[in-house]
């Protein structure tokens, strides 16, 4: 499609979860390159809006308009509530209020492509989505049926580039590849950003990532207390944040084996974004959190064990060090080496 305006209507729909929406944040910057006058909306979890929050348009700079919170986690919880409805019909109605030019849906999944047919478009709209399943990330086939544009982009394919992929063929674009460094955040969020000391953390601390959704994806836990005693060893506090009481559990246990370790409190995604700028040092395994801290800048050491790491890596700055893979879980001294390259 050859833009016919110069200040089109975009939205772009993709509602999960934390490191997918963070990967797809560089088509933001990608699309106002080029099209500065454009109106850019997002569809997004309700959960996940903290995360958009820091690219909203304002003085000094424009990025997305409008953050469109959709509600379908906790709507599923109580489908049979009225308010759930009334939520729905709201959510429907907000996202009606534009008529869309272009529609960028990079998640593949059926209910982001129904989010794509209840929005209000032109006629000869855009709604451009996957055609196919890239290895290693999941994918709905009926979604193709909501798209006029069907995106077919490599099987192997980092998360980045894959939106990057079916941005550019929704918009008749040359495909913008890897030298053009992805942004993430603006650079004036990112030097305000404070840093949150939490109760009981002490300078200068490492963060260390050990839970994620899947067991497979989790470094060893004697790894865990290795490294964490290198790092006490050199003045280093090694802390250990959790989500939920069983992660807790497990933080409590490396942490009383590492001299100075701490686990802290419960922290919010908001809260997040400070207490990764206030670490000498982000180590995590392949989950949401980790890449929060390469995609801020961070210095930043993302353990592959069970996925494939051209999936996710961190490979637009010299402060991030990836080490592992897919069914090759990196030793301790590799996660050691990197961590001192990046403490040095």
């Amino acid at each position: 499609m050859a833009i016919q305006s110069s200040s089109p209507k975009i939205l772009l729909v993709k509602l999960s979860s934390l490191g997918d929406i963070l990967h797809n944040l560089p088509l933001v910057w990608d699309l106002r390159a080029r099209l500065p006058n454009a109106q850019i909306d997002w569809v997004v979890e309700e959960g996940y809006v903290h995360l958009l929050e820091p690219l909203l348009s304002r003085e000094g700079f424009k990025g997305i308009d409008h953050i469109i919170p959709f509600g379908l986690r906790r709507w599923k919880k109580k489908i049979f509530s009225r308010n759930s409805w009334k939520e729905l019909f709201a959510f429907k109605k907000r996202l009606q209020d534009s008529s869309y030019d272009i529609v960028i849906e990079t998640q593949g999944l059926l209910k982001s492509a129904l989010v794509c047919f209840l929005a209000r478009k032109n006629p000869d709209a855009v709604i451009a989505g996957l055609a196919n399943a890239t290895q290693y990330s999941g994918y709905e086939p009926l979604a193709r049926l909501f798209y006029k544009h069907c995106v077919q982009v490599p099987i192997d394919c980092h998360a980045v580039d894959r939106s990057r992929w079916v941005m550019c063929s929704a918009l008749n674009w040359p495909l913008v590849g890897r030298s053009t460094t992805p942004q993430f955040y603006p650079q004036k969020f990112l030097d305000s950003l404070p840093e949150k000391i939490l109760p009981g953390l002490q300078k200068p601390y490492v963060l260390c990532f050990h839970s994620t959704a899947r067991e497979a994806k989790r470094w060893a836990n004697e790894n865990w207390v290795t490294l964490g005693k290198e790092l006490s060893q050199r003045g280093y506090h090694p802390v250990f944040p959790w989500g939920s009481p069983s992660e807790k559990l497990i933080s409590t246990q490396l942490a009383s084996q590492i001299p100075g370790a701490i686990v802290p409190p419960a922290f919010s995604i908001e809260e997040a974004f400070s207490v990764i700028a206030g670490a000498a040092l982000t180590v995590g395994v392949d989950t949401g959190l980790t890449h929060l801290a390469a995609v801020l800048g961070k210095p930043t050491v993302e353990i592959y064990c069970d996925s494939p790491r051209w999936k996710t890596e961190g490979y637009w700055s010299e402060s991030i060090r990836n080490v592992g893979d897919i069914q090759a879980s990196p030793n301790v001294a590799e996660a050691i080496k990197a961590s001192f390259e990046l403490l040095a």
